[in-house]
């Protein structure tokens, strides 16, 4: 009996170590860059022009869509619900989430002209390769529908937005 609480003692006092499987399997993780967060990418020309879209004229949209903190609060959502979607989570694994969620802010506030850059990559270079679907990009626009509505956007202006990114579906759809 006192073999066994002694035995019983040192297995609490003494936790399994933490299995690095990445290590353990020559898996390479990238580094962060130490300021941004992000993981670096292959140099590429930074435009305005690679937001896919011109930005609404005036800052009506912009104060539709609450301003620049409204519409990183849509961003975050957005992100945070395709995350938990079963529909397209997938397609999400693999992609800095920190860089996404910068450059999705960015896209969005210029094309809601509410005095930002865009400085991702154009919507056919940053989709290649991915595999996506009409039906995932139905997911997207559905998931983005409930973070705008989650704001408090209304839905006129909801849907002049959406106008404004349907066209980019042909570089972001592959199959």
């Amino acid at each position: 009996m006192y073999a066994l609480a002694v035995i019983a003692l040192a297995a609490q006092q003494a936790p399994e170590p933490e299995i690095d499987w990445d290590k353990e399997f020559g898996v390479e993780q990238a580094e962060r860059d130490p300021v941004t967060g992000e993981i670096p990418v292959e140099p590429y020309e930074q435009s305005n022009a690679n937001a896919g879209a011109t930005p609404f004229a005036g800052n009506g949209m912009a104060r539709a869509f609450n301003g620049q903190d409204g519409i990183r609060r849509i961003t975050a959502r957005l992100i945070e619900l395709n995350l938990d979607d079963p529909r397209i989570a997938d397609i999400f694994v693999a992609h800095d989430m920190v860089r996404l969620q910068r450059t999705l802010f960015e896209q969005f506030c210029f094309i809601l002209n509410a005095g930002c850059d865009y400085t991702g990559r154009d919507m056919a270079a940053s989709h290649r390769g991915m595999g996506s679907r009409m039906a995932d990009m139905n997911a997207l626009v559905e998931n983005l529908q409930q973070a705008m509505r989650e704001e408090g956007v209304p839905f006129a202006a909801q849907n002049r937005f959406l106008g404004k990114l349907a066209p980019m579906s042909g570089d972001v759809i592959e199959r």
